[in-house]
């Protein structure tokens, strides 16, 4: 059969992607291996946030004492726990599906694995289907790490960690990216030992310094053991668990083991080569700005496109291909601010450059900082760890990045994002009012600790 547009992956580029081009007349083709929603809904954003979450209600009832309210031991219920997580990643499912529903009769969804076997010929099953475009938005995976006796040992990766049934005992991460980081502590406060081991000398590597240091004080004061500049070079199975050495010699043991270590796309069986779609030495699919590959009339989206593996990256990839198919228009994928959050707590988000990046590309900054905990809204709510840093271009005042380490800084950067994007001064914020009080007076204090921006003493 052929199409208009045929999509292979129904993420977060895809299902929005083809629902709105079938109203916009296209005939679409959606073809998808399992699930709707893409790594978010299925086992990225929705179950790990709410994970997150009933992470948080356990520790806020075990510290309560130091708001003067004291509680009785607290049960975790893991198994509630995991039934609640699966019910809401069935409602988003169920809701991009009744999403795809409402497309009308030019959408047509399959499902099975799409696979290229000539240029814009994709087989699925036993049919064939070409069309005028396709798009690639396969994903990506867990990446599976060289490390001897790992394909022998039962570890776990992102997926594999949400169908658990029991609670760890000792879980064992290896890698300490924000993947890593959010597991590692959700596990610690649901009652389990955890220890993680990174290879870099900081937690969140990409991170400048002082940000990782906030967040690894707050693991080790939870209980976390935490093993910078370490390496695994080999893991075992046990009577009773898991086996761990480590490059300096030591071993470690633990029930379960989460390997961490980056992504890798989904792009393996996918038949490029037969298409003409060449792929970058990791596998991901090499585009241009306007998300074209190498072979006429095929596109790739999201993850699996080697850009920023966001939800919200490819949700905004799907406005920008509609356009550019609908209507020819040419936003490029280039230049996009964007902005990221690690849903620990404190949370770690950050947009635009961090200092490391400004020295090393030249730039010129001064740089606005801050403890998080100075803030009277921190110090009322005892939530006071964290950092706040912003680099300020010192000639036209418009603020290069910034990064939050605190409460709610995964809200309280997009402050800083919108001044961005207006191209505003950083003086907009300075002078601006800000509700007391606000963890956003923060951000705002932090500012004017610069020179340029600080009060009158007069």
């Amino acid at each position: 059969m052929h199409w208009d547009v045929l999509i292979i992956g129904a993420g977060q580029t895809g299902y929005p992607l083809a629902a709105r081009l079938a109203e916009a007349g296209r005939r679409v083709l959606l073809v998808e291996r399992q699930h709707v929603g893409g790594t978010c809904v299925n086992s990225g954003c929705t179950p790990t946030k709410a994970l997150v979450a009933s992470a948080r209600a356990a520790h806020v009832a075990r510290t309560a004492g130091r708001l003067g309210v004291r509680t009785g031991p607290v049960d975790v219920d893991f198994a509630a726990i995991m039934r609640r997580k699966q019910d809401l990643v069935e409602q988003w499912r169920a809701s991009a599906q009744r999403r795809l529903a409402r497309a009308g009769e030019g959408l047509t969804v399959v499902l099975g694995h799409g696979r290229f076997v000539g240029p814009r010929l994709v087989q699925v099953g036993e049919a064939t289907h070409t069309a005028d475009v396709v798009v690639i938005n396969t994903g990506a995976r867990a990446a599976e790490p060289p490390i001897e006796g790992l394909a022998d040992v039962p570890w776990l990766d992102n997926v594999r960690i949400l169908e658990l049934e029991q609670l760890p005992a000792h879980l064992i991460v290896v890698g300490g990216g924000f993947v890593g980081c959010e597991f590692a502590q959700m596990f610690r406060r649901f009652g389990a030992g955890v220890t993680v081991v990174e290879s870099g000398p900081h937690l969140l590597g990409r991170e400048d310094e002082p940000v990782s240091s906030a967040l690894e004080e707050v693991f080790r004061t939870e209980g976390i053991q935490l093993l910078t500049d370490t390496r695994v070079t080999r893991v075992e199975e046990l009577d009773q668990g898991l086996g761990v050495r480590l490059d300096g010699g030591q071993d470690l043991t633990g029930t379960h083991l989460l390997v961490a270590t980056g992504r890798t796309p989904n792009t393996g069986d996918l038949g490029c080569s037969r298409a003409g779609i060449e792929l970058d030495e990791r596998g991901f699919v090499i585009v241009d700005d306007e998300y074209r590959s190498s072979a006429e009339g095929v596109y790739a989206t999201g993850d699996v496109s080697g850009g920023p593996q966001f939800t919200h990256t490819a949700w905004d990839d799907h406005r920008i291909l509609f356009e550019r198919i609908v209507r020819g228009a040419s936003r490029p994928r280039s230049g996009r601010l964007v902005p990221h959050v690690t849903y620990t707590d404190p949370q770690v988000a950050g947009v635009g450059s961090t200092e490391r990046e400004a020295i090393d590309q030249g730039v010129d900054y001064e740089l606005a900082t801050m403890p998080f905990g100075h803030t009277a809204r921190a110090i009322e709510t005892d939530e006071q760890a964290g950092v706040i840093r912003i680099l300020v271009d010192p000639a036209s005042e418009r603020i290069l990045g910034a990064t939050i380490v605190g409460a709610e800084a995964g809200e309280l950067i997009h402050i800083v994002q919108a001044l961005m994007l207006a191209g505003a001064s950083a003086r907009v914020l300075v002078d601006g009012q800000i509700a007391h009080p606000a963890f956003a007076e923060g951000v705002q204090s932090a500012l004017m600790r610069l020179p340029r921006f600080a009060l009158d003493s007069a």
